[in-house]
Parts: C-alpha cells; structure tokens; sequence
C-alpha cells in the first residue's frame, strides 16, 4: 500500500528495544509513580501511623529540647493535622502526575514521542524531590530538628526517595542517542 510502511524488526531487534534510555525513563518513572501511589495509600489507608510522626517531629517533643529551639514548635492539634493532610494531598497529587507520565511514556514509546512524557517526570519528580528533600529534609530535619528524635526521624527514610527521584529525574533528561553518531 502506498504510504505505509511495514516494520522490519527482527525479534531480537524488538527485544533489544527494551534496553533503550526512552524504556529506562519509562520503568524509573513507572518505579516512582507505584512508590508514591503506595506511599499516599498508606497514609490514607493507616492515617493513624504517620499521624503520630508528623504530630510528633512538629510538636519537636523527642528532641533535645533545646530552649533555644524549642519556640519553633507546632502543638496545636489542628495545626498538626492540617500539616498532615497537606502532606497526604500532595502525596496524592505526585502520584497522579507520575502515573499520568507513565503513560504517557508507554504512548510514547509506540511512537517514538517522548516530549510530552518527559516533561510529566520532571513535574512529578521534582514534586517527589520537594516533598522529600524540602518537607522533611529542609522542613522536618532542619526546621523541626527532627535528626535530634531517635523515635521520629524520617531523614533516612526521605533519603531513599530522594535519590531515587533524582536518579529519575537524570535519566529522563540524558540526551538520547542520535542515529547519524556512533554511540
């Protein structure tokens, strides 16, 4: 038929693609987008369990109670919980955006496009990079001293989503291999 154009592609050919950066991006923000969609059911599902963290490094009640800390303190119940479910919206939000992107790499991939996909990652990514490195490593661990709690310290925790978004985030905007240079 005229116009159409039949695709080659040898079994191995076809498996290979598999290795290619385009599927590397779309597994590593498939990784993430699952990682947040599980973080955000978690905290819904068992409010109760991060509840008591969240009220706990605000409440900066198993620090070292450092007078001269101590002013920054949030105890105010409400306060608490409103801090909380803010963190859970934005959970939830995250995780949309990265199972949107998902999708829109494995669109991508059948087509080669990936323009769209790339930059849902990035919005998603960096939403996981300032939860976790603004929240708690800025916020929690540094405003609220909550690397002072041995009972209520996220930072290692945070940590993992960090690198994990960030190597992501990396791979997702590694130039792609151009045809017409040797690799």
């Amino acid at each position: 038929m005229a116009g159409t154009t039949e695709r080659t592609d040898s079994p191995l050919d076809r498996l290979l693609s598999l290795g290619t950066l385009a599927v590397a991006a779309a597994a590593l923000t498939g990784t993430v987008a699952l990682s947040m969609v599980l973080v955000a059911f978690g905290n819904i599902t068992d409010f109760g369990s991060n509840q008591q963290f969240v009220q706990h490094v605000l409440a900066m009640d198993t620090t070292f109670k450092d007078p001269q800390l101590m002013w920054r303190a949030i105890t105010s119940p409400a306060l608490q919980n409103a801090a909380y479910l803010a963190i859970i919206v934005w959970e939830v939000l995250t995780a949309s955006v990265l199972v949107v992107a998902t999708w829109l790499w494995a669109v991508g991939l059948r087509r080669r496009a990936y323009d769209r996909a790339r930059r849902a990652s990035t919005a998603g990514l960096v939403m996981v990079l300032l939860l976790f490195g603004l929240g708690f490593f800025g916020i929690g661990g540094e405003w609220f001293v909550m690397w002072q709690s041995s009972d209520w310290n996220g930072l290692d925790s945070a940590l993992r989503y960090v690198v994990l978004a960030a190597f992501a985030l990396i791979v997702v905007h590694l130039p792609a291999a151009r045809p017409d240079r040797p690799a």
